[in-house]
């Protein structure tokens, strides 16, 4: 099947089969993958012009809401968390793709920039999983036992069937709301951040995000998890949140704002839409499937994950 935006030829079931098994695994950690369909994009399908970043815009936009319902059902989704991350990565957004048109048409020295932030994030969470870390893992440690004793019971009531619920006490619950602090409770334990800090974070998030086409839940839920100490079965809901409002800005901004002559930036809809397709089971699965995954284990595969994405764009500054 040809794509002519994209100018590339491919089965129309390669890529919504490929979105799914990516997205599947990502949108445990809260992120929708499409930071690693750009590579495939790029690498497998030739698709190299600006409107892949457009196109992947288009994908979050399809996939994510399957995974937002799933956690908004099951009382996972952290509202204020929400709500700071969706006010910070917006005007954020709007600046990053400014910065991509006028001020950085090479972006390898951007890149790289970004490249060594996620490669800290992506170290310190993989350091996290050491032993060595602080003494907040504890706390952590005993939200994780008490997920793998109600999965075990979960499983024996329902012969081994996947419960589509969670007990009252796995409901995030808001503590308190101001300008320097937001708690809510998870699982009987507390946890808090700065208000401040978690805007700051994701208006650099939305600058990222609106530069390079890719949704900020890749950098945003790592720094949660890492920085902050929040829970990612918290986090995740919250970051596919604020993914989701960051790639309807930025792929309007790729659709409508006129581009220097030559170069097209308006996404390809339907090779977008099948990536999406794809990706709208994989994190509705991921979301379905994420309470009975070890936190140990997202956190491992999060942080290869960015590792290897942060070692592709340092590369990329060194290798012509």
């Amino acid at each position: 099947m040809y794509f002519e935006t994209a100018g590339v030829e491919v089965s129309p079931w390669i890529p919504p089969l490929v979105a799914l098994v990516v997205s599947f695994f990502t949108s445990m950690g809260g992120v929708s993958g499409a930071f690693l369909l750009l590579p495939f994009q790029m690498s497998f399908l030739n698709f190299t012009s600006p409107s892949v970043s457009a196109t992947n815009f288009v994908f979050n936009i399809v996939a994510i809401p399957s995974g937002v319902y799933r956690y908004i059902k099951e009382g996972r989704m952290a509202w204020p968390l929400t709500w700071v991350v969706i006010i910070g990565t917006l005007p954020g957004v709007f600046i990053g793709y400014y910065l991509r048109v006028l001020y950085l048409p090479d972006p390898r020295a951007f890149k790289l920039f970004v490249g060594f932030v996620l490669l800290y994030i992506g170290v310190r969470l993989i350091y996290e999983l050491t032993g060595k870390a602080s003494a907040g893992k504890k706390k952590m440690k005993a939200l994780e036992d008490k997920f793998k004793e109600r999965t075990k019971q979960l499983k024996e009531q329902q012969q081994s069937r996947i419960a589509s619920g969670l007990p009252p006490e796995a409901i995030v619950k808001t503590v308190s709301v101001n300008l320097k602090k937001i708690e809510y409770e998870f699982w009987g334990e507390r946890f808090s951040f700065s208000t401040i800090g978690m805007f700051l974070l994701a208006f650099i998030v939305g600058v990222i995000g609106g530069t390079y086409g890719i949704g900020g839940g890749a950098i945003i839920a790592p720094f949660c998890v890492a920085v902050f100490h929040l829970p990612v079965y918290t986090v995740a809901g919250a970051a596919l949140m604020g993914t989701f409002l960051t790639s309807i800005l930025g792929v309007t901004f790729y659709s409508i704002i006129p581009a220097k002559a030559g170069i097209s930036t308006s996404p390809d809809w339907l090779l977008g839409f099948l990536f999406g397709a794809g990706g709208f089971i994989g994190i509705y699965l991921g979301a379905r499937f994420q309470k009975f995954v070890p936190q140990k284990f997202i956190k491992l595969m999060l942080g290869a994950i960015i590792i290897f994405l942060a070692i592709r764009y340092i590369s990329q500054y060194f290798i012509k």
